[in-house]
This record gives C-alpha cells, sequence and structure tokens, in this order.
C-alpha cells in the first residue's frame, strides 16, 4: 500500500557460499587468513562450523576473533557477516559471542556508516536460538535501517550460538554484548564504520538498550575504546519485577519465569541463584528444557507440565515468591532498570503499545516517571492499541526519524512529533522529562 513503512524483509539476493572464507584472529594477533590453534571446541550439535569456538580466547573484550561473510544474503544493497567476538562472562574471564553485521554497498560517509546497534527479544536460550543462523538475524525493518545509510550490528548474546545457557534477562550482560560487537566490526577487513552509535532493542532487548546507557562502563578492557553512544530506544522494557513477576506467573507467558530461574542459576550460580529455595521439584525438572529449544518449545514443555496435574497452574511449581529471598531479591533488583539511581548524558526514547500483553503499559508508565525523578533525559511515546511487538510498526519511522536526529545532533528533548506512520486510528501519547 502506497504510503505504508515496509517492515518485512525482502530476500532480494540469495547468494550461496559453499565454502566461506573465514577470517580468524587468535588471541593477541590480528585479522588475517584463518590459523590453527591450540585446541576448538566443537560448534554446537546442528551448527555450522562457524560456530566452533577456538582456543585460547583473546583477553580484551569486543575484540574480533573471526567473521565471514554470511552464507546468504537478505539484502541486495548491503553485505552480512557472521561475526564471533570476545564477551564478558559472569567473572569477567573471555567468552565467545557471535552475532550478524550488516554493512551497506557503496561508498561510506565520511567518518563511516553510522551504527545501529539492535537487540533482539526472548527468542528462547539455547544454541540453536541464534538469531545470527538466520539470513537477516531477525532484525525488524533492516532493510529501512540500511536504506537510511547505517550498518546494523545485533549480537546473538553469549550462550546462543557459543557455550553456556544464554543468561537471560541479566541486563549488564546483554548490554556488553551488544556494544563489543559494535567494537568488534570495526575489525572486520574492508568495513568503515563511524564510531558513533545508536543502541536499539524491544522487549528483552529493550532491557538490553537500559542497561546500555552506561554504556561507559563496558569500555574497560574493549578493543576500540573510542565508541560514542549517541542515543538509545528501549521498546517495551521489562521493568519493576516485583510487580511484573505477579503479573506473569498467571498469564500465557508464565514460562519466562522458568527462564530467569534457569538463566539466574546457570550465571551466578546456585548457591547466589539457589532455584531449590524458589521452585519445587517438578519445577527444576524442567529446566533442562532450557537449553533444547527456543520459545516455543519451552512454552510447550512448560504448557504440557501444567496440564499434567488438574487444576494446577505456573504457581504450583513456585514454592516462595522470589522477592521473599534475599539472594534472589539482590539479584532481581540488580537487573531492574526502575532500580537505576543516576541519570546517564545518553538520551532515551522508550516506546510500548497501548494493549501490551506482556509488559503492561503502566510498568512502562512507571519507568519513565522513575527515569525522570532521577534526572534522566528521556521520551516516552505510546501507541494506543497497539501490541508488545505489533508496536513496532506504526513506530518504525517515527524511531527513525528520532535516531536520525540523534545522529545529527538535534535538540533534546527531541521536538519531532510521532505520527504513526499517519495512521490516524492511533493516539500517541508523548511523554517526556
Amino acid at each position: 500500500m502506497k504510503g505504508c513503512l515496509r517492515i518485512a524483509v525482502t530476500v532480494a539476493l540469495s547468494l550461496s557460499v559453499a565454502a566461506p572464507l573465514v577470517t580468524e584472529v587468535v588471541a593477541g594477533g590480528s585479522a588475517g587468513a584463518a590459523t590453527s590453534t591450540a585446541s576448538t571446541i566443537p560448534a554446537p550439535p546442528g551448527l555450522p562450523a562457524f560456530y566452533s569456538v577456538p582456543k585460547p580466547l583473546p583477553r580484551t573484550f569486543g575484540q574480533l576473533i573471526k567473521s565471514q561473510v554470511a552464507p546468504q544474503q537478505p539484502l541486495s544493497n548491503a553485505t552480512s557477516y557472521q561475526v564471533m567476538y570476545t564477551g564478558a562472562g559472569a567473572k569477567g574471564k573471555s567468552v565467545a559471542v557471535t552475532g550478524l553485521v550488516v554493512v551497506p554497498d557503496g561508498t561510506p560517509p565520511a567518518g563511516g556508516w553510522p551504527v545501529v546497534a539492535w537487540g533482539h527479544g526472548t527468542n528462547g536460550m539455547a544454541d540453536t536460538c541464534a538469531p545470527s543462523l538466520q539470513s537477516d538475524g531477525a532484525i525488524p525493518g533492516l532493510s529501512n535501517l540500511i536504506d537510511a545509510g547505517y550498518a546494523v550490528v545485533s549480537s546473538d548474546y553469549q550462550g546462543e550460538g557459543t557455550p553456556g545457557l544464554m543468561p537471560y534477562i541479566v541486563g549488564a550482560a546483554a548490554a556488553g554484548d551488544t556494544i563489543r560487537i559494535v567494537s568488534a566490526a570495526h575489525s572486520i577487513p574492508g568495513v568503515s564504520l563511524s564510531n558513533q552509535y545508536v543502541v536499539w532493542g524491544h522487549s528483552e532487548g529493550g532491557q538490553t538498550a537500559m542497561f546500555s546507557l552506561y554504556g561507559s562502563s563496558y569500555y574497560t578492557n574493549i578493543a576500540d575504546k573510542n565508541l560514542q553512544e549517541v542515543g538509545v530506544v528501549a521498546g517495551a522494557p521489562p521493568a519493576l519485577f516485583s510487580a511484573l513477576y505477579a503479573f506473569l506467573v498467571s498469564s500465557p507467558y508464565d514460562y519466562y519465569l522458568l527462564m530467569v530461574a534457569g538463566s539466574y542459576q546457570s550465571y551466578y550460580g546456585k548457591k547466589a541463584a539457589p532455584v531449590s529455595s524458589i521452585m519445587s521439584k517438578a519445577g527444576k525438572k524442567l529446566l533442562p528444557v532450557l537449553d533444547q529449544g527456543c520459545s516455543a518449545y519451552v512454552k510447550s514443555a512448560v504448557d504440557a507440565a501444567i496440564a499434567a496435574v488438574p487444576g494446577s497452574t505456573f504457581a504450583s511449581f513456585v514454592t516462595t515468591n522470589p522477592y521473599s529471598v534475599p539472594a534472589w531479591k539482590t539479584l532481581l533488583d540488580e537487573n531492574d532498570p526502575a532500580q537505576f539511581t543516576t541519570p546517564s548524558s545518553v538520551p532515551l526514547l522508550m516506546i510500548q503499545g497501548g494493549s501490551d500483553a506482556q509488559i503492561p503499559a503502566g510498568l512502562g508508565q512507571y519507568l519513565q516517571g522513575h527515569e525522570c525523578s532521577i534526572g534522566q533525559q528521556s521520551q516516552r511515546w505510546e501507541y494506543s492499541g497497539q501490541s508488545h511487538a505489533g508496536v513496532i510498526t506504526p513506530s518504525y519511522g517515527d524511531m527513525l526519524t528520532w535516531i536520525g536526529d540523534r545522529f545529527a545532533g538535534g535538540a533534546l528533548p527531541d521536538p519531532y512529533v510521532p505520527t504513526a506512520g499517519g495512521d490516524s486510528t492511533i493516539t500517541i501519547t508523548q511523554t517526556h522529562c
């Protein structure tokens, strides 16, 4: 339809590469032809050989380990690269992280292509869920970002496609992975990128985006120290976890709570995150499914377990409210954007649908108020009648304008008035501070 923003990505070019050229970097080395390393962790079952992890890993975070032109190219005017780079694990040691980098073809502007870093939403925690396995990395409106003249980077987050279980709803881990892929992308041979970037994420990625506000804390021991975050867009970020827990435990999205429980135990350790203190034996028996399939698989396993016990709900598997267990309260608060106490100098835009059934709009309103109370420069756009993911399409053009203004150094709060692509049936509530 004329005038509508094209969000669906059309596969304009399908380029099969039988044996992609892998550029590999060994610890302390520089980019060059693939070289042998002391040992290698094989790729997870079912994943291509690219996802094998060479050892030892570089000690610097955000350092490119290896890259290759992706076997499938979704766009005719850009080149996609699969990358592996170093992230920081729970104890500060280097871990391998994979992701996708998409760069416009043609001559970059002076200083290189400005970068938009996408933080993906909830898709599961298993290796097979890694978005970089898809030709477009599951990046909404990828073609629109490329047409606007942006390079796009997207981290799988550590544990998807690489060893370990993905640390779901661990804000600092995902934000660190997202910023460090920007650093790693600068080392892809023949690619010219600006040092300026914007982080945009939705849902789980909205939390990622919120935590990236404190990007300077991730620049320690990073390969590229010249990065500059100029804006953050957080779509439907989960926050106010105590209220969110009470909402989710009896909702169709109850399996998110199993994902958080398993994630925290895996990432922080059994002593710091004792699942036995909050879940029944039946609930704990479900944890292995997290590493066996993506979101739909986890949901089906949880639903089947509930159905097997007549009259039960997911709450039947929870023996104690996590907020009554000090260890769990500490970790949950640590990852809750509603617990931020200091502002960032980076401007923030929050976007949400008024009919969001996963992250209630009221929680987003609360979070906006909290951000204002700590002095964070922020704006929030709420689109009436839009669902959790459904809000992405009508808000997309508005978001692109806001992002463009950030790269241009525009005024704050941004005076632009969002239009939902001209859809007169949508009312947009705007707040800022």
